[in-house]
């Protein structure tokens, strides 16, 4: 491996170069033991679009799964192709760092443990976006004891869908996708790095429409059939005894719900949006007054990314050089098979548990992610960046 070799790089590989591919493209180098080496497609069009624009060479899939330059494959295809691709990358001995939900089932995500531990190697998966400065900045406070033990919570991710926005959304309405598998990983990744663990589940669902209407790009005013369930309401009960309700649904036009607020035995904590890196965060205490906490001085909260709508902290692939270096140094990395796995039976358990009318118990389990500090944050990313803020990075 190029760690071995001395670059203190590792190589990536990224199959998939569709429209989350570009924040990859652009945030991977911002850490100091990455470097894109090389690109690949099922489209090779995609490939080669992503390789003029970045200066990486495209390839055929399997040249890249070849290419002994390749150490990680980092996996952005479609929900329904994680699992299948992400197999055959460990197969050809390259470790996987996968886009969420890195699998659909259970038993696919074990699979993937078997195939990775026999031949040595890490499987790891977005969404990375709890490693925030913001959401760690939460975590410091609920760890610490500002709002004593947490007891309830409640979480909202809410919306009216994506295909305004998004040229080719099929599979966002298609088996692994709708709003608990696409938007759910980054809720409950952040719940069990605040809280822990999750025990048991009981949801209830439904869908306002059977097909939507693409409203952008080549393909706009073309319906796609709504397959998957897109109003979700769970609850959600932590090992710890914490009890959170979590909506999701692309059924909404406007609604005044907190992305996220938890309830202590002492206060609360108003949590940004899990979604992004960054955010305001708020605290209340038995004065029942919430009020905005300067948010400490951690290099993930610095606004680097211009999106549509304003500039952001994005930081996409820290979980990545996380888990690099981890295979480097042998510790735990924070987005692990074992927590990705528990998330996608969460979900996986909230889907089944509207379904059969019944509440699911989770049959795994895992531990908190250890915390994401100033210094730690600082050790992944180059010293330009560390030092900068990466205001320019976009």
């Amino acid at each position: 491996m190029n760690k071995e070799k001395g670059t203190g790089e590792f190589g990536v590989g990224i199959i998939g170069c569709g429209n989350i591919s570009g924040a990859y493209f652009k945030l991977i180098p911002l850490f100091r033991n990455l470097k894109i080496v090389a690109c690949a497609d099922i489209n090779p069009a995609a490939s080669k679009a992503r390789s003029d624009e970045f200066g990486v060479p495209a390839q055929e899939i399997e040249a890249l799964l070849a290419n002994p330059a390749v150490d990680v494959v980092v996996n952005l295809t479609i929900p329904e192709a994680h699992y299948p691709v992400s197999k055959q990358a460990l197969e050809a001995g390259k470790h996987v760092y996968s886009e969420k939900p890195f699998v659909l089932t259970l038993e696919q995500g074990e699979e993937l443990r078997r195939t990775a531990d026999a031949k040595g190697l890490k499987v790891g998966s977005a969404p990375d976006t709890y490693l925030g400065g913001s959401h760690q900045f939460a975590r410091h406070l609920i760890d610490s004891g500002r709002i004593g033990k947490v007891m309830s919570g409640t979480a909202h991710v809410l919306g009216p869908g994506m295909e305004s926005w998004h040229p080719n959304p099929d599979f966002f309405f298609a088996p692994g996708g709708g709003p608990i598998l696409d938007m759910g990983p980054y809720y409950v990744n952040n719940l069990v790095n605040l809280v822990g663990p999750v025990k048991r589940v009981v949801a209830l669902a439904n869908r306002a429409r059977t097909e939507r209407t693409i409203g952008i790009g080549p393909r706009t005013g073309e319906s796609v059939p709504v397959i998957v369930a897109t109003n979700i309401h769970a609850v959600l009960e932590f090992a710890s005894g914490a009890q959170v309700s979590l909506m999701a649904s692309w059924d909404v036009w406007a609604h005044r719900h907190q992305n996220m607020e938890l309830y202590g035995t002492d206060g609360a904590i108003f949590v940004p949006d899990p979604n992004f890196f960054g955010g305001e965060v708020e605290v209340a205490g038995m004065d029942r007054e919430p009020k905005p906490v300067e948010v400490w001085d951690h290099p993930l909260t610095a606004k680097n990314y211009a999106f549509d709508w304003g500039t952001q902290a994005n930081y996409r692939g820290v979980g990545l050089a996380d888990m690099m270096e981890a295979v480097a140094t042998g510790r735990d990395y924070r987005c692990s098979l074992d927590r990705s796995l528990h998330t996608i039976d969460v979900l996986t358990a909230i889907l089944r548990s509207a379904e059969e009318g019944r509440a699911i118990d989770i049959v795994t389990t895992c531990t908190q992610p250890e915390a994401f500090g100033i210094e730690e944050a600082r050790a992944l990313l180059r010293e330009d960046v560390a030092v900068s803020g990466t205001e320019d990075a976009a």
